[in-house]
């Protein structure tokens, strides 16, 4: 039985009442049939798998962790504690919305890489370490707290795959529909991308991505010019010893092909363009595909186009 909990903490310095993160983590359990369950629904993690791996997943700026729940018990069904977090704050300058958490001054040519540009991340691994330790919290002591994978999705999966170098604890990353090419709008020149780390990284993308192509004004690069998801690939990934980096294009599929159910009424889904093959097969291949790297097994290479190194 696949169980989540909530949990609260919030961002050091930052301002409230943006400074929230709202937490639901998910994870597999086993019924006690007790009184207090019954009374609460709260119920203890399933042991037998322990210590259990632990995805931190980033949401797509305006995409309400809805549309990644059923990511979430995919990955606890197959004993990954996974968390979904929920953060409202500045998206950009003087627009308040639904954010993966991104400290832009992190994100400029003179401070990109001495720190994370995402201050959302160490208050979610100390809540999970709080948790872990805690004898009352169904999760005590059942978390590989040194086995942490960030992913993502649009530009959470830029955050997870920026400031996955920064944490001991991670030890991959992986990103649908994300990058890391930057914004001339952050003092970059065209077309710059971003390093990130020596770890393993899977990036996902699809060959119908309305939205990166839409967004190409933000890296001034001309239409036609490579993918930027294949840049990051080529440019950033340079997995150590030890290490894989995974570039996987998914025929069909489109920027928010992860996303489900999608909120229409966030989001930028206008721009994305319309997917060729069915909705449920292409997620399916997702959470496969997703699923291979965590357990480091050999990606299906069946209806997609895989680039290794």
């Amino acid at each position: 039985m696949i169980r989540a909990l909530f949990h609260a903490t919030t961002i050091p310095g930052a301002n409230p009442p943006y400074n929230a993160l709202h937490l639901k983590i998910y994870y597999p359990a086993t019924p006690t049939n007790s009184e207090t369950e019954r009374m609460t629904g709260v119920m203890p993690v399933d042991t037998t798998a322990v210590p259990l791996p632990i995805v931190i997943f980033c949401n797509g700026i305006n995409v309400g962790i809805e549309s990644y729940h059923w990511l979430a018990v995919r990955l606890a069904e197959a004993n990954i504690v996974t968390v979904l977090y929920t953060h409202i704050a500045e998206t950009l300058p003087h627009v308040i919305g639904l954010t993966p958490g991104i400290d832009l001054a992190r994100v400029r040519p003179d401070s990109y890489g001495r720190g994370p540009t995402c201050p959302a991340v160490q208050p979610i691994l100390d809540a999970l370490a709080q948790l872990n330790g805690d004898a009352a919290s169904p999760l005590s002591g059942a978390l590989d707290l040194n086995r942490v994978i960030l992913g993502g999705h649009s530009a959470g999966g830029t955050v997870a795959l920026q400031n996955g170098q920064f944490f001991e604890q991670v030890t991959a990353v992986f990103a649908y529909a994300g990058h890391t090419m930057a914004s001339t709008m952050l003092g970059f020149a065209p077309g710059t991308i971003l390093p990130i780390g020596h770890k393993s990284v899977l990036l996902l993308r699809g060959d119908r991505d309305g939205v990166i192509a839409a967004s190409r004004i933000r890296y001034q690069t001309e239409a036609g010019s490579p993918d930027p998801v294949a840049l990051t690939f080529d440019q950033a990934c340079h997995p150590a010893a030890g290490h894989k980096a995974y570039d996987v294009l998914i025929p069909g599929a489109n920027h928010f092909s992860i996303a489900h159910p999608l909120d229409e009424t966030t989001g930028r889904f206008f721009l994305d363009s319309p997917t060729t093959r069915p909705a449920a097969e292409i997620r399916e291949q997702i959470a496969g595909l997703i699923l291979a790297f965590i357990d480091r097994q050999q990606l299906n290479p069946e209806q997609v186009v895989i680039r290794e190194k």
